[in-house]
């Protein structure tokens, strides 16, 4: 009898799944038929709008900051699949306020090839499979989309969903019009773990046979990072997308790979400039390991660690300097909370720093979500000292920073050194001219270095130039326009 139960219930659930299977398969068809996606090939559109900066609001409740796209197109051969994106963007914060590059002096041509093998990240991907016709496509390919019936906002979808590459569902909302009107996933970020990543598209028309819509907008994190109204689309125009020749491609989103091998330099007694770009500072005091920056990733944090501790054997690192909330500036945190360090952060900081520390990770378990350590925190307001008797660290709040509310520069004053992030970015070259203008965000540095009386001779960047050279108060003052 039990037997005969089993096998029922077998039965009925291979039934069911064949009949969920068929249903989506309709709905898909159906869907693909009414938007004229059934003989799309490639297809060709452009535009106008915005775009946002992950992870480089100028404070932790803030969304993302905006440029402007002057211009935008994305052509995409679903067949290859490959996709290319050009676009002219501009400042679009006045007064420059966040992080991403600001200020941006005149226009800045970007652009972004992705073609499809074997090892392109799926996050990449998304940015075809994540179109209403890249979205039928992938899962109709999957051959296990499922369906339901969903009402959200008092509106019925039914909504398909397949398994992306790294096992997070990605779901596409089609309305009774079988217009495909949001399509949702989550992927895998340093900082923020499982990170929503959405794609909404409305106020559809006919081009071509084919209905696009009119108004795209995707969002990371709850906050948009691209909102463009579409002005143009050419269905099956011919796309040809080659490899990029050179540099100049926007970069790739933030990933867990392998950073280069972390190099050093002493600087002084106990103090040690950690390479290459992000840089950190390690310091030696007398029972512990002082690390200021916790940067991008957990490889490159892991790579700054390892190297701290072989340049300071036998001691914890008992504190991690935190610059600012940034992204590529606390993507790293995580590694030093693993490894017992606490994390010093201005005072606005905590409360969003605990609140994503929470946030799950398992999409890609880090070395925090398997020690299951829980984060320590010290904060400070306008200044905070830590010594030993012997080394000395002033870490002190730069005000008025319109790159970010809280950001924290350190001083060692027996050293003269000063550790700063995005307040001065170096030049490629010592010697280059003075941007025109100036940034207000480096003026601001010097305004408060003014302020502090203090006296400086080596500037450590947090973005570090590539050709390691040391980089000087003379340099700074270069920055600003005064040369001696």
């Amino acid at each position: 009898m039990l037997k005969k139960l089993m096998a029922a219930a077998a039965f009925v659930a291979l039934f069911s799944w064949g009949t969920a299977a068929q249903d989506a398969r309709t709905v898909m068809g159906n869907a693909s038929k009414a938007m004229g996606a059934d003989n799309l090939k490639t297809i060709e559109y452009s535009g106008t709008g915005s775009d946002f900066a992950l992870g480089q609001a100028p404070n932790p409740g803030a969304p993302w900051p905006r440029f402007i796209d002057k211009t935008y197109t994305r052509a995409i051969n679903f067949e290859a699949p490959a996709s290319r994106m050009d676009r002219i963007r501009m400042q679009g914060e006045n007064p420059p306020r966040g992080g991403g590059g600001q200020p941006m002096i005149g226009e800045q041509p970007q652009n972004q090839t992705i073609i499809v093998n074997a090892n392109t990240p799926w996050v990449q991907q998304l940015e075809i499979w994540m179109t209403p016709y890249g979205f039928l496509r992938a899962a109709a390919s999957s051959n296990a989309a499922t369906v339901k019936a969903q009402t959200v906002g008092g509106k019925k979808y039914n909504v398909v969903t397949f398994v992306g590459q790294n096992k997070a569902n990605v779901n596409g909302y089609i309305n009774d019009q079988n217009m495909v009107e949001r399509v949702e996933t989550w992927i895998d970020n340093p900082l923020f773990g499982d990170m929503p990543f959405e794609a909404i598209y409305t106020d559809y028309k006919d081009f071509g046979g084919v209905q696009f819509p009119a108004r795209i907008v995707q969002k990371q994190g709850g906050f948009p990072i691209l909102d463009l109204t579409v002005a143009d689309v050419k269905p099956n125009a011919p796309v040809n997308i080659q490899p990029p020749q050179g540099r100049g491609a926007a970069p790739a989103p933030a990933a867990g790979g392998q950073p280069p091998a972390a190099t050093s330099q002493k600087l002084a007694d106990g103090v040690y400039l950690i390479l290459p770009a992000y840089a950190a500072l390690a310091v030696d005091f007398k029972d512990y390991i002082v690390v200021i920056e916790g940067p991008q990733t957990e490889a490159r944090a892991s790579a700054i660690i390892d190297e701290a501790k072989r340049l300071i054997p036998n001691k914890p690192i008992r504190y991690v300097v935190n610059t600012h909330n940034h992204v590529d500036h606390s993507g790293g945190l995580r590694a030093f909370v693993a490894e017992g360090s606490t994390i010093i952060t201005h005072q606005i900081n905590k409360p969003y720093f605990e609140k994503v520390f929470s946030l799950p990770h398992t999409l890609g378990p880090d070395k925090l979500t398997q020690s299951k350590k829980k984060p320590s925190f010290e904060t400070m307001t306008e200044k905070k000292v830590l010594t030993d008797g012997n080394h000395v660290i002033e870490l002190h709040h730069v005000l008025n920073s319109g790159h970010n509310d809280g950001l924290i520069m350190a001083y060692l004053p027996k050293e003269k050194i000063l550790v700063e992030a995005d307040s001065f970015n170096p030049p490629a070259q010592a010697t280059a001219p003075p941007p025109n203008p100036v940034s207000v965000y480096t003026a601001n540095l010097v305004t408060n270095l003014d302020r502090l009386k203090l006296d400086v001779e080596t500037i450590i960047p947090i973005h570090y130039p590539a050709d390691a050279r040391k980089v000087t108060k003379a340099e700074l003052m270069r920055a600003v326009g005064q040369v001696n």
